[in-house]
């Protein structure tokens, strides 16, 4: 297993339909356990990457935790892929961007329909929330950007199986084109 790259995946802001697509590769996956060791996945129980040498990383960046959890893994990982809409431009939950934050906090915490027991959460266990969505690169430098919402399966097999075979990943166009 010492020759094995390590992989590691988490999500930050978004709907973790990323992870769901990455699973898409279906049988596939048997072949790339044969040439990777997964740390921090939705495949292990790992709560924190150790060093690794490819992370995946979805979701834009919306809170302190998301900042600890991006730079985390930036330290640990040599090559890090920001994957999918969310963690490229921030994707849907940067709708709130336009929105100040007090006024997204004020509707879904007090006016909200069906709010019951109208306050604003304020545990110091949750995260501190940014004022704006922020795309990932704006945080850390990312090796590498995998588009779409999600990227296909096809394009996380071309992907990683580029990197493993140490050629530059090229994805054509017919991978990452949206009619």
């Amino acid at each position: 297993m010492a020759n094995k790259l390590r992989i590691a995946t988490t999500s930050l802001a978004g709907c973790f339909g990323c992870h769901m697509s990455f699973l898409d590769i279906d049988e596939r996956i048997i072949a790339l356990a044969d040439l990777v060791e997964f740390d921090r996945s939705p495949l292990t129980d790992i709560e924190h990457a150790s060093h690794c040498d490819i992370g995946l990383i979805e979701g834009g960046v919306c809170n302190s935790e998301n900042v600890h959890v991006l730079r985390e893994f930036r330290k640990n990982c040599k090559i890090l892929v920001a994957v999918g809409a969310c963690a490229i431009n921030g994707g849907l939950p940067a709708m709130r961007n336009f929105i100040p934050l007090e006024e997204c906090l004020n509707e879904a915490y007090l006016y909200g329909i069906g709010v019951e027991n109208p306050q604003i959460p304020s545990d110091i266990e949750l995260p501190l929330l940014l004022d704006q969505v922020r795309p990932q690169h704006e945080v850390v430098k990312i090796d590498y950007f995998l588009p779409g919402c999600p990227p296909s399966a096809d394009v996380f097999w071309t992907f990683l199986t580029d990197l493993l075979e140490g050629r530059q990943p090229v994805l054509e166009y017919g991978l990452v084109h949206f009619d």
